[in-house]
C-alpha cells in the first residue's frame, strides 16, 4: 500500500559549512526528525525507488544523479554512511551553496528521494574601490576573479585575505577589505552576481621605537644599525622611513643574529619579539635576545683536498687560529652566494674545473671559548664542457656570438669563464643584458661532462637620431643613422634587407649635426673582428665640418654669426685595435692614423691669427685600455674601465730647416709693433703642419652600494704639449671644459669636457682682453676633472632603460704647468635622469649648481640646466 507523505521529511539540510562537527549536528537533527515523522528503521536497508533533482542548477539531472553514485534499486541504510559520503562528495565540489536530501515517499521498504541543490552563483563583474584601476588589475588576475568564476565562500575569503596581506606586507598594518556580492541586474542570465570590493589600506604604520632586552655585549644602537630596512622614528633621517613591513622585519631579525655572529657570538638568538601598539597609532618593537658566549677560532684542518695544499687553502680562507669567531665571514669565505667574482673556496674549485666539488665546514670541537673546525672537501671529478649552444638569436649570426664565448666544447669547466661570457655578450649591445642566462643541461657527474646553452633575447641594435638640444653655443640639431649590428657583406643582397642587412656585428653610422654656429657631417665603419679569426678591430671614419665666425650679442644673449667668414675642416682616420691576452683579455691596444686639412677663409679669431690660410694635421694615436664592466653597457653594475692615449705628430722642427727661434723673435717684434698681418704670416709658417703631442687619461669605477644602487667614480686628465718650445703649442686640439659636454663635433680637433653646473666651455683660462670666458675662449692645454655619480635604475625595459642620478663634480683647466693646481677646482653638484631607447640613443636632463665663479666673475655661477644628447653613459 502506497502511503502519501504530506510533509516531506528533510533527511539532510542546510549543510552550508562543511565542518565536520556542524555536519554531524545537522545529520543527527535530521535523523531525529525522520524517526519522529516516518517509521524508518536504522537497522533496515531500504530500496531506492526513485531519485529526482530540484533547485537552481545548470547541470543535467542525470549528470548530478550519476555523480552521487546513487541508483534506483540500490539498497542502503537510512541514515547511513552511504548517504553521508554522497553529501560530502557534493560539498567537496564547491559548486553548490545549499544541499538538501529529502525522503518524499515511503512504500514498505522502497523510498523516493529528492535532492534539492542550490548552485553557487557565477561572477558577472568586479568593481574595486579605494585604489587606482592600474593597481587593482593584479588583484583581479591573481585571485581568478574572471567573468564566469564560481563565487564560493572560499573565493570571497581568500580574496579578502590576499588583498589585506598584500598591503600589510607593504606596511599598511591596519588595512581592511570588504567584499560584497549583489545579484546581477540581468533578466536573461540567472544566478549571476556582481562583486564589489572596498579597500581601505589606511596609513602605513610607523615604528616609534625599537628596544632590546638581554643585550650586554652589543648596544641597542649597534643592533638597530644592523637592521637595514626596519628603522625607528628619527626626525632627521630622510633616506629610510620608519615603516613597518613584516618581510623586511623578518629579514632584519636574521641580520641581528648575523651581527652577533660577526662579533663571535655564534649561539646568539632572539628569544621573543613583541609588537606594541601605541596610542598615537604607531607601534614599538621589543626584542629579547640571548647573547651566549663569545668564541674564538681554534685549529682549522682541511680534509679531502688533493688539488690544493692546506697552506694554499688557508691562504684563500683568510682565517687564522685565535681570530674572533665570525660566522658570517666564515660562510662567505667558503661560498659567497650571489657574487660570481667572490674570492672564496667554492670559486677556487669552480674556476679550476671542479663543478661537482662540495665544501662543508664542520665544528669538531668546542673547548671553553675555542672552536676547532674541519673543512671537509669532496672535490669530485673534473668537469668538461660538451656541447655549447646559443638560443634566441634570430638576427645576429651564430659566428658573431661564438667568437665572444670564453667557453668551448672539450674545455675544462670554469665558472669564471661562464660569467665572463655573459658579460661579453651583454657588452655587445645586441641583446637585453637583463635576460642573458646560461643554462646547464645533461650534467653528468659520473662522466664529468655538461652541456651549456646561452639564452639570449635580441634588442634593437640600430638607432635613428632625430634630436634637438642646446649645446656647443646654441641649439644643436642632429640627424643620424647608426647600425650597430650591420652586415656589410650583404649590402648588395636584396633578400638580406629586413629592413637592413644585419647580423655580422659591424657598426656603420651616418651623422649630420648643425647649429647656427657650425655644420658637421661624418660617417664611420667598424669591423670588430677584422679577418674573422682574431679580435682585431678595424675602424675607418670621414668627417667634414664648417665653423662660422661669431660674436656674442650681449643685448640678446645670442650670437652674431658671419657666414662669409668660415673655418673648414676635412679629415679621416683609420685604426686598428687588438684585444690582448696579457695581463688579461680585458686589455685592448689601439693604433690610429688620422689626417685633417684646416682651411681658414677670412677667419681671424683669438689664436687663429692667419685668417686666410691652411694647416695640415697628420697624427698617430696609440692607446691602451681595459674594460671589465658588467653586464649592461648602459648601466654597469660593477667593474671598471680606464684608458691612456697619446696622440703624436711627426717632429717636423727636427728636419724641416726652419729656425723657429728666429720666428719667435719676429713674432714678438710684430706684437710690439701691433702688426696683425705680420703676426698672421708668421703663424701660418709656424702651423702649416701641426706639431704637438697630446696625452690623456680616463678612469671610471663602478661600485655596487646596495641592491642596484651604483656609485660611479671618474677621474680625467689631459695635456697638450709641444716638442719645440720656440714653435709653441698650436691653436688646435685644445680642451674646453664646462657645461653638458655637447659639441663633440670635430671643429679644430678640440675636445669638449663636461662639467655640469657651468655654461658650456666656460671653465677655461681667461683670454687676455676678455671680461669673462663667455666673451672669448681659446681653450686650454691642460685639464683635470673628478666626479662622483650615484645612480639607481627606474626601468631596465629593453625598450627604454631609465635611471636617476645625483652627482658631484670638480674640474679646472690651465694654459701651462706653471699655473697647474689640481686642488683649485670649480665644483658643482646636482641631479638628473637618463633615458636610453635603442631607436634614439641616450637622452638626459641634468640640474647642476656651480659653487664657484667662472673665470672673470666673482659670484658663484649658480644653477644650470643641461640637456644631454648622445653622451657617454
Amino acid at each position: 500500500m502506497e502511503r502519501q507523505v504530506n510533509n516531506s521529511t528533510r533527511f539532510i539540510s542546510n549543510a552550508i559549512l562543511k565542518k565536520v562537527a556542524l555536519f554531524v549536528l545537522l545529520l543527527s537533527t535530521a535523523l531525529t526528525q525522520a524517526q519522529r515523522d516516518l517509521p524508518l528503521d536504522r537497522n533496515t536497508k531500504y530500496e531506492i525507488g526513485s531519485i529526482e533533482v530540484t533547485g537552481t542548477t545548470t547541470y543535467n539531472e542525470n549528470t548530478v544523479i550519476a555523480f552521487t553514485g546513487l541508483r534506483v534499486g540500490e539498497r542502503l541504510y537510512l541514515p547511513g554512511e552511504k548517504i553521508s559520503n554522497v553529501i560530502k562528495k557534493l560539498w567537496d565540489l564547491e559548486l553548490f551553496s545549499d544541499i538538501n536530501l529529502y525522503v518524499v515517499s515511503l512504500d514498505g521498504n522502497k523510498v523516493g528521494l529528492r535532492l534539492d541543490i542550490q548552485e553557487v552563483p557565477e561572477l558577472n563583474e568586479v568593481k574595486i574601490r579605494g585604489v587606482k584601476e592600474k593597481k587593482a588589475a593584479p588583484f583581479i588576475k591573481d585571485n581568478g576573479l574572471n567573468k564566469g568564476a564560481k563565487v564560493t565562500e572560499n573565493l570571497i575569503t581568500t580574496t579578502k585575505n590576499f588583498i589585506e596581506n598584500h598591503y600589510r606586507k607593504k606596511g599598511y598594518f591596519n588595512s581592511k577589505v570588504f567584499v560584497n556580492t549583489l545579484e546581477a541586474e540581468d533578466t536573461v542570465a540567472k544566478n549571476k552576481v556582481n562583486m564589489l570590493i572596498n579597500i581601505d589600506k589606511g596609513e602605513r604604520v610607523k615604528i616609534d621605537k625599537i628596544s632590546f632586552d638581554g643585550n650586554s655585549e652589543l648596544s641597542d644602537k649597534k643592533l638597530r644599525g644592523a637592521m637595514k630596512n626596519t628603522k625607528q622614528r628619527m626626525p632627521l633621517r630622510f633616506y629610510k622611513r620608519s615603516k613597518y613591513i613584516r618581510a623586511d622585519y623578518e629579514a632584519d631579525k636574521v641580520a641581528i643574529i648575523d651581527k652577533y655572529k660577526e662579533n663571535g657570538f655564534r649561539d646568539a638568538r632572539i628569544v621573543s619579539d613583541t609588537i606594541i601598539r601605541n596610542e598615537d597609532d604607531r607601534i614599538s618593537l621589543q626584542l629579547t635576545v640571548e647573547e651566549g658566549n663569545k668564541y674564538y677560532i681554534g685549529d682549522i684542518d682541511f680534509i679531502g683536498n688533493t688539488v690544493y695544499t692546506d697552506k694554499q687553502l688557508k691562504g684563500q680562507l683568510g682565517l687564522s687560529k685565535g681570530d674572533v669567531y665570525n660566522g658570517v665571514v666564515l660562510k662567505e669565505r667558503i661560498e659567497k652566494t650571489g657574487d660570481p667574482d667572490a674570492d672564496d673556496l667554492a670559486n677556487l674549485y669552480q674556476n679550476s674545473g671542479y663543478l661537482f666539488s662540495r665544501i662543508n665546514p664542520v665544528e669538531v670541537s668546542v673547548t671553553n671559548d675555542t672552536i676547532d673546525f674541519e673543512i671537509r672537501i669532496v672535490e669530485g671529478k673534473l668537469a668538461y664542457f660538451n656541447n655549447i649552444t646559443i638560443k634566441g638569436n634570430d638576427k645576429t649570426k651564430d659566428h658573431v656570438i661564438y667568437r665572444e664565448l670564453r667557453t668551448r666544447p672539450g674545455q675544462q669547466y670554469s665558472k669564471k669563464a661562464v660569467v665572463t661570457t655573459i658579460r661579453e655578450l651583454g657588452r655587445l649591445g645586441f641583446f637585453d643584458p637583463e635576460q642573458l642566462t646560461p643554462e646547464f643541461k645533461n650534467v653528468s657527474e659520473q662522466n664529468g661532462t655538461l652541456d651549456l646553452e646561452y639564452n639570449v633575447v635580441e634588442q634593437g641594435a640600430s638607432q635613428i637620431e632625430l634630436q634637438g638640444g642646446f649645446g656647443g653655443g646654441g641649439f644643436v640639431g642632429t640627424l643620424g643613422l647608426s647600425f650597430n649590428n650591420f652586415s656589410i657583406q650583404n649590402i648588395f643582397n636584396k633578400d638580406a634587407y629586413r629592413p637592413l642587412p644585419m647580423g655580422d656585428g659591424q657598426r656603420f653610422s651616418l651623422r649630420a649635426q648643425a647649429s647656427q654656429l657650425f655644420q658637421t657631417y661624418s660617417l664611420s665603419l667598424t669591423e670588430p673582428w677584422f679577418g674573422g679569426r682574431k679580435p682585431v678591430q678595424l675602424s675607418a671614419s670621414f668627417s667634414h665640418t664648417v665653423q662660422f665666425l661669431f660674436n656674442r650679442n650681449n643685448n640678446s644673449r645670442g650670437f652674431d654669426v658671419d657666414r662669409n667668414r668660415r673655418f673648414l675642416i676635412t679629415g679621416g682616420s683609420i685604426g686598428l685595435a687588438k684585444r690582448l691576452q696579457w695581463p688579461d683579455r680585458n686589455f685592448t691596444l689601439s693604433h690610429a692614423i688620422s689626417f685633417q686639412h684646416f682651411d681658414l677663409r677670412n677667419y681671424t679669431s683669438g689664436l687663429f691669427t692667419f685668417g686666410n690660410g691652411s694647416s695640415e694635421n697628420l697624427a698617430y694615436t696609440i692607446g691602451i685600455s681595459r674594460d671589465n664592466t658588467f653586464t649592461n653597457p648602459i648601466f654597469p653594475l660593477g667593474g671598471s674601465k680606464f684608458s691612456i692615449t697619446a696622440k703624436l705628430t711627426p717632429p717636423y722642427s727636427l728636419f724641416n730647416g726652419v729656425d723657429y727661434g728666429a720666428l719667435r723673435e719676429q713674432r714678438e717684434q710684430a706684437i710690439a709693433n701691433q702688426d696683425p698681418e705680420e703676426i698672421g704670416r708668421i703663424d701660418q709658417q709656424r702651423f702649416n703642419w701641426l706639431e704637438f703631442y697630446k696625452v690623456k687619461f680616463n678612469g671610471t669605477w663602478y661600485t655596487r652600494i646596495w641592491d642596484k644602487l651604483v656609485l660611479q667614480t671618474n677621474t680625467e686628465f689631459g695635456w697638450l704639449g709641444a716638442y719645440n718650445s720656440d714653435r709653441g703649442v698650436p691653436p688646435f686640439e685644445r680642451f674646453f671644459l664646462g657645461g653638458d659636454g655637447l659639441g663633440g663635433f670635430a671643429l679644430d680637433g678640440r675636445e669638449v669636457i663636461r662639467l655640469r653646473g657651468y655654461p658650456n666651455q666656460s671653465v677655461t683660462p681667461l683670454d687676455r682682453g676678455a671680461a669673462t670666458n663667455l666673451d672669448s675662449n681659446d681653450g686650454a692645454t691642460i685639464y683635470n676633472k673628478f666626479s662622483l655619480e650615484l645612480r639607481y635604475p627606474i626601468s631596465f625595459n629593453p625598450q627604454a632603460t631609465i635611471y636617476a642620478l645625483t652627482f658631484a663634480e670638480a674640474g679646472a683647466s690651465y694654459d701651462n704647468f706653471r699655473d697647474y693646481n689640481p686642488f683649485q677646482l670649480n665644483r658643482s653638484a646636482g641631479a638628473g635622469i637618463r633615458i636610453f631607447m635603442p631607436a634614439f640613443g641616450l637622452l638626459g636632463l641634468d640640474f647642476g649648481y656651480g659653487f664657484d665663479p667662472i673665470p672673470g666673475l666673482s659670484q658663484p655661477n649658480g644653477w644650470e640646466t643641461h640637456f644631454i644628447i648622445g653622451q657617454q653613459f
